[in-house]
């Protein structure tokens, strides 16, 4: 796997949760406010805008999944799990919305199951 398909999960869910849990914006506003930022930015700046834009939306989904529950290392640990999870789904499901959903759903799932079982929570 490579390194910057995680960074880019990583960079969409902590750049949404910190405009979620401003004043003005609720987590769906920030989710599409950095979608189209970074979709803008990938299209001029790189040649595989596709796959780039829907990591970094598929971490707007973990960024706007729980910002008031999960504290900063719960994000990047869940954005961290979402990029691999995304790259192996991609080949088994059909279309990338299936692959982006489920990752996003199971890797968020992951880091709240670990918290009741007991994992210290993070900093929020």
């Amino acid at each position: 796997m490579n390194y910057s398909l995680a960074l880019i999960a990583f960079v969409g869910a902590y750049s949404t949760a910190y405009i979620a849990k401003g004043r003005y914006f609720n987590p769906v506003k920030a989710s599409a406010i950095t979608s189209l930022v970074a979709y803008c930015m990938f299209y001029l700046l790189s040649n595989q805008v596709d796959l780039y834009s829907l990591l970094f939306f598929g971490g707007t989904f973990i960024g706007m999944s729980a910002p008031s529950r999960f504290g900063i290392y719960t994000i990047g640990a869940s954005a961290i799990i979402f990029s691999i999870l995304f790259n192996y789904l991609v080949p088994i499901l059909d279309g990338y919305g299936g692959a982006l959903g489920v990752s996003a759903f199971l890797s968020v799932c992951v880091c709240h199951l670990f918290i009741l079982m007991g994992a210290p929570r993070s900093k929020k």
